[in-house]
């Protein structure tokens, strides 16, 4: 295994060398792993048991940068600070490649210790929590080697040869809390873990406990695709991409096996989740069954209403929105058609969980962001999973360290693969002054664009839409948040749909979902407010068409910011290239995905023996009791 750093000594020609004993081919243009190519001083490499291939940059005999890189467009999307090599397996058989992004690979990616720096803490599998104090070489039998250096409570050392980076990783705990160092030599660290261990005993007992009564089910099972459902995927207007053609035949199986579907779809903002949800319904109405959408917000609905209406238009499926929206005699009508079987697919929001909705045979379920409904709602879906099929569609990153730990009791689909031609959008971490305000405002509608414009609070919205209407006299300014009368806010965000209205002021009720291409500009003041998951949702609004995109997070001049805030905002600034949703990951968004699934009660184990940790013992749980059984 090769090991290499950010900053270390090693010229290029023995980098290539290193490369070529390890099994690695020279080709013209990498393309899978187990391949490297040399262009002037940059070295292309794609390691065995990584997603996409990594750059490296010399200048003379020092390796300046290590980064990923996307592997159609060459562009850099991470920085590394430390990658391990594996060493090649072999001959790869040529993969299927189309000229969108790159297929993503099955192999888990080798991330424990990348993204390490000195001072970090960590967790050693064996020893327990410690802190990074850096590379040192040290005898390892006749040789030199480098080995990691831990610091324990008491100042105590431990020196980690290379070859056993494996049994560290980087500590992941909640927002907030801090671990006290392990002491070696005790038996504390043994006693957490098992603690630790009967907690995701737990979780792996009641998520199998469900995938055994969901098995003991009479379920549903869905014909096969039909000439209908190849029509409707051949008309999707956009070049699909391998992540959402994946899920969308993983959807589709569940569907067509006798046991009732309960499948996890998470996919960064803009990735294509409701695509795959649309198919999944259309499949489930030619079956001469009912589908229902689920959302967490009226204009959510409503807006996938819009989609699903256009892109269902040429087939005899009967689409209906069941929101606030609708007058009390529209939704009686609704009602009715649910019960005698003449809706086919019905959109809404919770008021589909209400006593009043009777279905004439509902056979699929699509909740999107399970999380953000209440818990008598979730305890409903949790009774409808063992009934009929359950889609939950989340743009909150599950960690993939989570996911493979659940592979076995639990359907997980992740869309990783970004659209193609889609641009990261440009953050800006600055404070609010006028002069920023005009300018972005004033840019995006010089070239044709909306803007969202993003308060923490009702009594603001007004405040600053008139603030922003005197800096671009001529802009068409509306206003949108919970306590506009829904007839009203119905209009209004129909009109900036329509493009009839250039600048949208509202609260966070934009957070979800909503979808408009034209609007490429995102103001949020006050941003040291938000968490960091509302941030990232607020960020999803825009960049999701083929121009670049601009996120504004902007703060309250003169305002000191808590440690939280600053590393919340400093995230969003870090993580800004596409597919960031996995690389917030390591903040705090990542564990509040986590959480969703798992339940607050397992935080304290998370936070007592580190997040990744936390999954290995999971998994083993889950391995453990399915063997048993």
């Amino acid at each position: 295994m090769l090991t290499v750093c950010r900053g270390q000594t090693l010229s290029l020609d023995a980098m290539a060398r290193q490369l070529t004993e390890h099994g690695y081919r020279r080709v013209p243009r990498v393309s899978d792993p187990g391949e490297w190519a040399r262009r002037g001083g940059l070295l292309d490499c794609f390691p065995e048991g990584f997603d996409a291939p990594v750059r490296m940059e010399w200048d003379g005999d020092t390796l300046l940068a290590i980064r990923s890189i996307d592997l159609e467009t060459g562009r850099p999307f991470f920085d590394h600070t430390m990658v391990l090599i594996l060493p090649a397996r072999g001959l790869h058989p040529k993969r299927l490649r189309t000229a969108g992004p790159a297929i993503i690979g099955e192999t888990v990616p080798i991330e424990q210790f990348v993204d390490i720096e000195v001072g970090d803490l960590v967790v050693h599998v064996t020893h327990g929590i410690g802190r990074y104090r850096g590379l040192k070489k040290a005898k390892a039998g006749a040789r030199l080697v480098d080995h990691a250096v831990l610091e324990y409570a008491g100042g105590d050392r431990l020196y980690v040869p290379v070859d056993e980076l494996a049994l560290i990783q980087k500590y992941l705990g909640f927002e907030g809390y801090r671990p006290a160092l392990s002491t070696l030599g005790t038996a504390g660290w043994a006693r957490i873990k098992a603690r630790a261990q009967a907690g995701a005993r737990a979780v792996a007992l009641e998520l199998l406990a469900l995938q055994a009564k969901r098995a003991s089910q009479p379920g549903h099972a869905f014909p096969p695709d039909t000439d209908w459902q190849r029509e409707l995927e051949a008309a999707f207007p956009y070049r699909e991409t391998p992540g959402q053609h994946r899920a969308a035949d993983e959807v589709k199986r569940d569907m067509e096996s006798p046991q009732p579907m309960d499948r996890l779809l998470c996919g960064d903002v803009g990735y294509g989740k409701t695509e795959v949800a649309l198919r999944a319904a259309f499949k489930c109405c030619l079956d001469n069954r009912q589908a229902a959408l689920l959302c967490p917000t009226t204009i959510l609905a409503e807006q996938h209403a819009v989609t699903f209406r256009q892109r269902l238009e040429r087939f005899p499926v009967n689409v209906q929105a069941l929101s606030r929206f609708q007058t009390p005699a529209d939704q009686r009508a609704i009602l009715e058609g649910l019960k005698t079987g003449q809706v086919d697919l019905v959109i809404g929001t919770h008021r589909l969980l209400s006593p009043d909705v009777e279905f004439h045979d509902l056979g699929l379920v699509i909740i999107d962001e399970e999380q953000r409904f209440g818990v008598r709602h979730k305890e409903h879906l949790k009774r409808l999973r063992t009934v009929v099929d359950v889609l939950t569609m989340t743009a909150t990153p599950i960690p993939r360290t989570l996911s493979m730990a659940l592979m076995g009791a639990k359907g997980i689909s992740l869309i990783e693969t970004p659209p193609p031609h889609r641009l990261p959008v440009t953050t800006v971490v600055t404070e609010s002054r006028d002069a920023v305000l005009r300018e972005a405002t004033a840019r995006e509608l010089a070239r044709g664009g909306q803007v969202f414009a993003v308060t923490p609070w009702v009594r603001g919205v007004e405040a600053l839409a008139r603030r922003l209407q005197t800096f671009v006299p001529g802009a068409r300014v509306q206003v949108a948040h919970g306590r506009v009368p829904s007839r009203a806010l119905e209009r209004t965000m129909l009109a900036f749909m329509r493009r009839e209205v250039d600048v949208l002021v509202s609260t966070a009720i934009v957070e979800s979902g909503i979808d408009i291409p034209n609007a490429n500009t995102l103001l949020v003041l006050r941003a040291e407010t938000f968490g960091l998951a509302d941030l990232y949702q607020l960020r999803g609004r825009v960049g999701r068409f083929q121009r670049q995109a601009y996120a504004y997070f902007l703060t309250e001049p003169g305002t000191v910011l808590t440690q939280d805030a600053q590393r919340r905002l400093d995230a969003l600034r870090e993580f800004s290239h596409l597919g960031a949703g996995f690389r917030i990951a390591l903040e705090d968004l990542q564990l509040r995905g986590a959480g969703n699934l798992l339940g607050t009660e397992q935080h304290g184990h998370i936070c007592a023996v580190g997040f990744d940790l936390y999954c290995r013992l999971l998994k083993a749980e889950i391995a453990r009791l399915k063997g048993a059984c």
